[in-house]
């Protein structure tokens, strides 16, 4: 098993994504520790069949985080894999038509949160000898995506503070990696559709194609999660990698070339 005696903390893991890696891990011998804003997080820890502790809140809160990887470190008495999956799409619609509040949440969990989960994981890291972190980007991130300004905007700077922080911590053999995870069939969708012609025309013709096609598939993004999480992708740092469209073992092949250049970072050189 790739995972086997490892300590993940994965956010955002009630659903979608997060629950799917969350399945992954724990068959990958990953010890758990997982939380999301809804209580269906306790539902998805009973599905796993495997050692979890499982917490109910919201990322964006400091006490939270604090109290999240204190009892992670309680139970396990470490920390080797982070994953910020943690998200909300935010407002969507013309950008002088948002709500505020809405769209100052929308960075404070998309980009706060993530902040906060890695500024409580890097000292645990650093005082065991290293440790993964994988953040996740999104529609917006590397290209422009109208009527979801939040979403597009906290995405990006994330994928930027994750290259800024791979430098930061590669001398405590910390890797810090971003993936374009793809279109998946999640709730994000269905906000989508719920949004109608404020979404724009484009965007929700593409959503109601994708619920009769289907999207991309979910084990693209949690196959790459599990390679950057595990020992396979030692040394490769400070990429935005996509799960659908980019080759995952060649840029591995080129790890040493391509770190500290611009290849797959977000300028999205390739």
């Amino acid at each position: 098993m790739k995972l086997e005696g490892k300590v993940a903390v994965i956010t955002g893991a009630s659903r979608g994504i997060g629950e799917a890696i969350a399945k992954k891990f724990a068959m990958e011998g990953a010890l758990l520790a997982i939380a999301s804003r809804s209580k269906a997080i306790f539902k998805t820890a009973e599905g796993l069949r495997a050692p979890v502790l499982a917490l109910q809140g919201d990322v964006s809160d400091p006490a939270f985080v604090e109290r999240f990887f204190s009892e992670t470190v309680d139970r396990y008495g470490g920390l080797d894999i982070l994953i910020n999956n943690a998200a909300v799409q935010g407002p969507i619609g013309p950008l002088a038509e948002n709500d505020p509040g809405e769209w100052f949440k929308t960075i404070e969990i998309n980009l706060f949160g993530a902040f906060l989960c890695c500024r409580a994981a890097i000292p645990l890291m650093s005082r065991q000898g290293g440790g993964k972190i994988v953040n996740f980007s999104g529609g917006g991130a590397t290209s422009c995506r109208p009527y979801f300004s939040a979403y597009g905007a906290s995405k990006t700077a994330l994928v930027r503070m994750t290259e800024t922080l791979a430098e930061e911590v590669r001398p405590l053999n910390i890797q810090v990696n971003a993936i374009s995870p793809g279109a998946i069939n999640t709730r994000m969708l269905e906000e989508v559709l719920e949004a109608g012609e404020k979404a724009g025309n484009s965007e929700s013709k593409a959503a109601r194609e994708r619920i009769v096609a289907g999207g991309d598939p979910i084990s693209k993004p949690v196959d790459l999660v599990l390679f950057l999480a595990s020992n396979e992708s030692v040394g490769l740092s400070g990429k935005l990698i996509s799960a659908i469209w980019d080759d995952r073992e060649e840029i591995l092949r080129k790890a040493s070339t391509l770190n500290g250049s611009d290849v797959y970072t977000l300028r999205r050189i390739c």
